[in-house]
C-alpha cells in the first residue's frame, strides 16, 4: 500500500451467491421463471461455472459445477445449498488487505481467476481478484471482497433488464440466534459503529443495500416463513429482497412463470423451495 491509495470505502454489495451444487440447469430455470434475465452459462478459470442476474450495481449468481468437476472448489460444496456468499466491492483491493490484517480480521491472501465472456465484439475474459475472510468467521457461507478488472463486461446493459422488473438487491438476511454475535465480524472488518439495533437482530448498510442479521423468529414473523438455520441450528444466509419501480409488472412476471407469491407487509415473497433454496423477496423501489 502507497500514499496515493484512496481512503477505503465501508461496506459496498457487489453480488450475492446462491450455491446450487449440481443443479444449475434446474437453478436457471426457476429463476427464469421468477422474471430474472439471466446470463449465459460461464466457467470459471477455477473449475467452477455460474450464471448471473446483473442489475444497476450489484448482481445475483448462480453458482455450481458441471457433472464431473465436484472436485474442483470442493471447500465451495461443503456449504448447505441456498445463499451463501456476501459479497463486497474490493477497490483498492492491497489496501483493503492490509486494513483487514491491521484489524486483526483472519483473512485469506487475495487470488485471482478469470471467467471467458462471449460478447458480440468476440470473447473477454472477466477478471477477478478476491478477498476472503477466514471461512472460520462465517458459519455455512462465504464473505469477501471481489476487485473486477474488467467491470464492463460483466455489467453489460443488454443484461440489466429483467421482466419481473428488478434493478438491483434491497436486502440480504442472515439467521442466527445470536446476531449481535453473528454480526460482529463485520464490524471488526469496517470498523466501530457500523451495526444498528433493529428489531430482532442488528443490521448495517453495503451502498443501498443493507444487510440484516436477525433472528429466526424475526424472520418468521416478517415473511411468514420459517427460515432453515445451518446444521446443529448455526447461522445460515437465508433471504434476499429485490428492488423493483411496479410491483405490478413483478406480479405479472411470477404470474407468467407459474410461480406462487403471497403478500406480506413490505411487498410479496416466494417460498424457497421456489427459488433454489433462497427465501425471495419483493419490494417496491
Amino acid at each position: 500500500m502507497t500514499d496515493v491509495e484512496p481512503p477505503l470505502a465501508g461496506p459496498i454489495l457487489d453480488h450475492v451467491v446462491v450455491n446450487v451444487m449440481d443443479r444449475l440447469d434446474p437453478a436457471l430455470q426457476a429463476y427464469e421463471k421468477l422474471g430474472f434475465q439471466l446470463t449465459p452459462r460461464g466457467y470459471h478459470s477455477l473449475g467452477s461455472a455460474n450464471n448471473l442476474a446483473i442489475f444497476g450495481t450489484d448482481y445475483l449468481e448462480l453458482l455450481g459445477f458441471q457433472p464431473g468437476n465436484e472436485g474442483n472448489r470442493a471447500d465451495l460444496w461443503r456449504h448447505p445449498p441456498g445463499l451463501t456468499g456476501l459479497v463486497f466491492k474490493g477497490t483498492s483491493p492491497d489496501a483493503r488487505y492490509a486494513d483487514l490484517l491491521a484489524r486483526g480480521v483472519p483473512v485469506e491472501a487475495p487470488a485471482e481467476f478469470t471467467r471467458p465472456v462471449e460478447l458480440p465484439e468476440g470473447t473477454k475474459d472477466a477478471h477477478f481478484r478476491v478477498t476472503r475472510i477466514s471461512p472460520s468467521e462465517v458459519q455455512n457461507g462465504r464473505t469477501f471482497f471481489c476487485y473486477h478488472y474488467t467491470p464492463d463486461v460483466v455489467w453489460r446493459p443488454d443484461w440489466q433488464s429483467h421482466p419481473n422488473g428488478v434493478v438491483g438487491i434491497s436486502e440480504f438476511v442472515i439467521a442466527g440466534t445470536e446476531p449481535a454475535r453473528t454480526a460482529a465480524i463485520y464490524e471488526r472488518m469496517f470498523g466501530p459503529g457500523l451495526l444498528k439495533a433493529v428489531e430482532g437482530g442488528v443490521s448495517f448498510s453495503a451502498g443501498v443495500p443493507k444487510v440484516s442479521v436477525l433472528t429466526p423468529e424475526t424472520i418468521a414473523a416478517r415473511f411468514g416463513i420459517v427460515p432453515e438455520l445451518g446444521p446443529d441450528g448455526t447461522d445460515h444466509m437465508v433471504a434476499l429482497v429485490f428492488k423493483a419501480p411496479s410491483l405490478d409488472v413483478t406480479k405479472a412476471a411470477l404470474t407468467a412463470g407459474g410461480v406462487a407469491f403471497a403478500d406480506y407487509a413490505d411487498g410479496i415473497v416466494v417460498a424457497p423451495a421456489l427459488a433454489a433454496g433462497v427465501i425471495t423477496a419483493f419490494v417496491a423501489a
